[in-house]
């Protein structure tokens, strides 16, 4: 039973990582309603340091198209704040608070005036403020001459989530506006990355395609093709899922056939009497193969809930690599997955009475009861 239920723990743990990340990106993309993401040409949002040009006339060629409903333009960057005798670095965003979709509020007031920070709670740790105090924030560093560029005193008016965010990342945001100022002519009219979300019955993938033949500079990402791009570089987890899942069915599969065919020569003799006294071979190859299914049925109870805890327990590992957000999971907990290692099982199950089942029912009656009797 224990080694049917570690087979079945290492399935559903296989089955959960084969699509969990992917299900998990898909509602992270999802959950704030914006349907096509723009990078810069080439590039994933935020893969690079590059930047869009033309924010402005690239916002009125995408409000020609009627399928489109709201542009949220998004500036990134990094930033420092002298604190005491200490340099903390933090990534900033510059977005338009009113229809910005890269963080959730905890407490405070939102970015409303151009001197406003907003900072999440990694942040607000390493520099040992609170809300209302206000922070000397420069956008550039010169080592050489130990001095700041694009400085300006910002108060801090909330504690936010960043919905994108890594676990351990420092985080901020303002007003796009304030980070160009901040950034001088190089930043601009520019952004990292716009957000579009459609109207509701639109197809995103057809918007997709006119703002890449309208807008050439950029990569118009929809979920779908999102998605896709996530599949591709992930396609180790789910290759590795696959062989892991393969071989944890064919341990069980082999263990159950094992244990049922020690079981069938155990009682070879007590066959060879159903068989004497009437009962049909079809009986005791339904019974042998009823055997296999309880027993990976029992195991697979077992098996299900410690599945469940060292999914769990990896979860927590591999999302801790450095660069992931917060809210992707890689084994992510489905009815589906659940519901098809318990159907391999089954099948499994099946699988491994058959044989012995046959076996058993292929018994000489004569010569089992003559060795049985002997024995």
């Amino acid at each position: 039973m224990l080694g049917v239920a570690i087979a079945t723990a290492m399935l559903l743990d296989m089955v959960m990582l084969a699509t969990g990340m992917r299900e998990s990106f898909r509602e992270l993309l999802l959950s704030q309603g914006f349907d096509i993401r723009l990078a810069p040409k080439g590039t994933l949002p935020f893969d690079t340091d590059a930047t869009i040009p033309g924010v402005n006339a690239i916002t009125k060629v995408l409000r020609t198209n009627p399928d489109i409903r709201e542009i949220s333009p998004v500036l990134g960057g990094s930033i420092h704040i002298p604190v005491g005798d200490k340099d903390v670095s933090a990534s900033i965003l510059g977005i338009n608070p009113a229809v910005q979709a890269d963080y959730e509020f905890l407490s405070g007031r939102d970015v409303t005036t151009a001197d406003a920070i907003v900072v999440n709670e990694n942040l607000l740790r390493k520099l040992g403020a609170h809300v209302g105090d206000t922070l000397t924030v420069a956008t550039g560093y010169d080592p050489q001459t130990r001095s700041y560029s694009g400085q300006k005193k910002l108060v801090l008016t909330g504690l936010v989530r960043f919905i994108y965010g890594a676990a351990e990342q420092a985080g901020s945001a303002v007003r796009r506006e304030t980070l160009e100022a901040m950034r001088g002519p190089e930043g601009r009219d520019r952004a990292s990355l716009f957000m579009v979300r459609v109207r509701d019955g639109s197809n995103p993938d057809s918007v997709r395609n006119w703002v890449e033949r309208q807008v050439p500079n950029v990569t118009a990402i929809s979920i779908s093709t999102a998605i896709a791009q996530v599949d591709q570089r992930l396609s180790y987890f789910r290759q590795l899922a696959f062989i892991l899942g393969a071989v944890s069915l064919f341990v069980g599969f082999l263990l159950v056939t094992t244990l049922m065919t020690v079981s069938v020569n155990e009682r070879a003799g007590e066959i060879a009497v159903m068989r004497a006294i009437g009962v049909s071979r079809s009986h005791v190859v339904h019974q042998i193969v009823l055997e296999g299914v309880a027993i990976s049925l029992a195991g697979a109870v077992i098996g299900l809930g410690l599945g469940l805890i060292t999914a769990r327990y990896l979860n927590a590992i591999l999302s801790a690599f450095p660069g992931l957000p917060m809210a992707i999971d890689f084994f992510l907990f489905q009815p589906i997955a659940a519901w098809s290692a318990l159907a391999l099982l089954i099948v499994s199950g099946i699988g491994a009475g058959i044989y012995p089942a046959f076996r058993a029912a292929s018994l000489p009656i004569a010569e089992s009861l003559r060795r049985e009797a002997i024995a």
